[in-house]
């Protein structure tokens, strides 16, 4: 993860983090639906960790959202 988009990967975090609590979604069952390790949703949540499109787009599968939404950052 290139350090010059640290802030776009933390906002990205707190989107994934408030639509997975919308959806009542602990970070192990949101690491289960997707395939990963519950400590890399954390690390993904906390821009500790890149995420892939593949994740990203089986995301908003899950959280029933388009990818955009992830994305909007005017609300953080």
């Amino acid at each position: 993860m290139d350090a010059a988009y640290h802030e776009q990967y933390r906002k990205l975090g707190l989107n994934i983090a408030f639509y997975r609590k919308a959806r009542k979604l602990t970070q192990l069952q949101l690491a289960e639906k997707l395939g990963i390790d519950r400590s890399h949703m954390s690390a993904i949540e906390l821009a500790a960790a890149g995420v892939s499109l593949d994740v990203i787009f089986r995301l908003c599968d899950i959280l029933e959202i388009a990818p955009k939404d992830l994305f909007d950052f005017g609300r953080i």
